[in-house]
Parts: structure tokens; C-alpha cells; sequence
């Protein structure tokens, strides 16, 4: 029998440029016309087909076993109708799997989407509503050849819970 899980409660906070910068960008929008700049998403779409999505999710609770990240995109995520949601994210780099204590969790409002950068581990997104619809701008491939999984239940031995202040 498997030992018991650990389970860690992460509280969202509030996304800001400032403090999601370690994990990617948060655009806001802006007036029509302006010119290309830093606070556009900085995309590297380069090793394929990019694919532009709308995607159904269900509510499936708030609580990950499992984070995920893409090494060959970025990828963009943003929810329809502005509704509110939740992510989860580590920092890159070169291990095979994030460090449990870089985990954090934000909490995005409806009116921006969030570009993860190369490499970014992510869990969700987790919303509150029955279902969100979300724009998703990644490889037409990612999910097939660009898709690594790191079981935390298994590596670590515990369990995250996203909780709302």
C-alpha cells in the first residue's frame, strides 16, 4: 500500500508582470494601434504549426498530483467571457523536475492571459465556475511531442491544493 499523500495548500495571489515574471508574462490590454513592445507576449512559436484554440474545461476542483511544462513553445492562456481562474506554475530549468518549494499559485482575472515562458512548469487551469471556455496559442504538436509530465504523488509524495484568500 502507498504511503499517505502530503497535502500543501498554495494560496493565489494576485498576478502582476512583477510578480509572474519568473514564469512568463501577463498581458493587459491595450489600445488599438499601438506599436509592438515589451509588454506584448514575446513568443517563440518557431518549431512547428502554432495552434490557436478554444478549449471547454470542466470544474474539476482545485487540487494537482501532477505539473507539466513545454520545452520547444511558449504558450498562451486566457479565458472567454471574462471569467476569473487559477494556475499553478514552477520556473524553468534544466532538472526533470520542478523543485515543490518553487511551486506557486496565481490567481488571473478575465481580463488578460498569461504567456508562459519556455520551459515553465504548469498545473490548470483551476476556476471556481462550472465550466470556462480558454483561448490556448501553442504548437499544433505540443501535446504529442512536447509534453513532460512530473508525477509529484510519485516523485515527492505529495499533493497541492489551490486556496483563494
Amino acid at each position: 500500500m502507498a504511503p499517505p499523500l502530503t497535502l500543501h495548500q498554495l494560496t493565489a495571489q494576485p498576478i502582476s508582470p512583477d510578480s509572474f515574471a519568473p514564469f512568463g508574462q501577463v498581458i493587459f490590454p491595450s489600445a488599438d494601434g499601438a506599436g509592438f513592445g515589451s509588454n506584448d507576449a514575446q513568443l517563440q512559436l518557431d518549431g512547428g504549426i502554432p495552434r490557436f484554440y478554444i478549449m471547454t474545461l470542466e470544474h474539476k476542483g482545485t487540487r494537482f498530483r501532477t505539473i507539466t511544462r513545454h520545452q520547444r513553445c511558449t504558450q498562451c492562456l486566457g479565458s472567454l467571457e471574462g471569467k476569473d481562474w487559477l494556475m499553478a506554475v514552477a520556473p524553468p530549468g534544466p532538472a526533470n523536475q520542478p523543485n515543490p518549494q518553487a511551486i506557486q499559485a496565481f490567481h488571473i482575472p478575465g481580463h488578460c492571459f498569461i504567456k508562459l515562458d519556455l520551459g515553465t512548469w504548469h498545473a490548470g487551469p483551476y476556476f471556481s465556475h462550472p465550466t470556462v471556455s480558454f483561448y490556448n496559442l501553442e504548437l499544433s504538436d505540443t501535446n504529442v511531442t512536447d509534453h513532460q509530465t512530473c508525477g509529484l504523488a510519485q516523485a515527492f509524495g505529495i499533493e497541492f491544493e489551490i486556496v483563494t484568500p
